[in-house]
């Protein structure tokens, strides 16, 4: 989170801007993040500060990333590592109305799909839930899989950027780390909605033998955000001497067990959590 006066003004005046280039009216940005329109007029003139979790709405909403509302960048050194602009959901030359629509048929689209399954959800389907016609989708989309791969991307954004607003004052590697996976936790409706997308993915790859490319940079981007922390932790003396890929690897592959041991109902997600924090104390954290 910022805290200078510099990076506040900075920080209002971009998020200014992707107001302003996102199509919509301050007063239905404010009603869509759940914020009083006062109270986003004073953020927006550097009078208030954002809280990370309106920036992370601010940012879906208006399709940029935390990361660039914080930071001016989405290549900037940061707390989590920036995906490549290749599996962040894709820009196009359009106008905002244009934007708007897409985003909006890939976030009804993403509920859709988490919520149903991808095999269940047609193309009127999510027309119906936009309000527009079949053809209107293909005017953006030409396949129901093209649909699904912006949803993917979609989801490595959303997670990009409760990462870059959360973890930016965490100084402790333990602390930042705990924390990373409280963000990660498939709680929530949109928590389960996001790793019902992951999880799909994973389920195609493994049975259709699909094009990995987009799943693997996903992936990638999370792994090396934990591989990162655990090199912090180490270099502070607060992590074990273990190589450090091998604790990401091991850490990681317990959240995807642990994740749709959730999803299925086998544990809460509160109870992942535990046992997750419970592994970083006994295995990672050096005593």
């Amino acid at each position: 989170m910022p805290t200078s006066q510099t990076t506040q003004a900075g920080l209002a005046e971009r998020a200014r801007h992707a107001i302003r280039n996102s199509g919509l009216a301050q007063r239905e940005i404010a009603r869509q993040i759940g914020v009083d329109e006062t109270k986003l007029s004073k953020s927006l003139k550097g009078i208030r500060r954002l809280p990370a979790q309106e920036i992370v709405l601010l940012a879906t909403v208006t399709g940029v990333t935390a990361n660039w509302l914080i930071t001016g960048s989405d290549s900037a050194d940061g707390p989590t590592v920036a995906p490549p602009q290749r599996i962040l959901p894709k820009k196009h030359r359009e106008d905002q109305n244009h934007a708007q629509r897409r985003r909006s048929i890939v976030e009804k689209a993403w509920w859709l799909f988490a919520q149903r399954g991808y095999a269940s959800v047609r193309i009127a389907d999510i027309a119906g839930e936009i309000g527009v016609s079949t053809a209107t989708v293909h005017y953006y989309f030409p396949t129901k899989q093209a649909i699904f791969t912006e949803t993917l991307h979609y989801s490595v954004k959303l997670a990009y950027d409760r990462q870059s607003a959360e973890l930016q004052t965490i100084t402790s590697p333990v602390a930042r780390l705990k924390r990373l996976i409280e963000l990660q936790l498939p709680a929530g409706p949109d928590g389960r909605a996001e790793w019902s997308i992951w999880l799909q993915t994973w389920s195609g790859l493994a049975v259709e033998g699909a094009e990995p490319a987009s799943h693997t940079s996903g992936y990638d981007r999370w792994a090396n955000t934990v591989h990162e922390i655990v090199l912090a932790g180490q270099a502070a003396g607060d992590f074990v001497a273990v190589e450090a890929w091998i604790l990401t690897d091991e850490l990681t592959a317990m959240v995807d067990g642990l994740g749709i041991k959730v999803l299925t109902g086998i544990l809460t997600s509160r109870q992942m959590q535990a046992r997750v924090n419970g592994f970083i104390e006994r295995t990672m954290v050096k005593h």
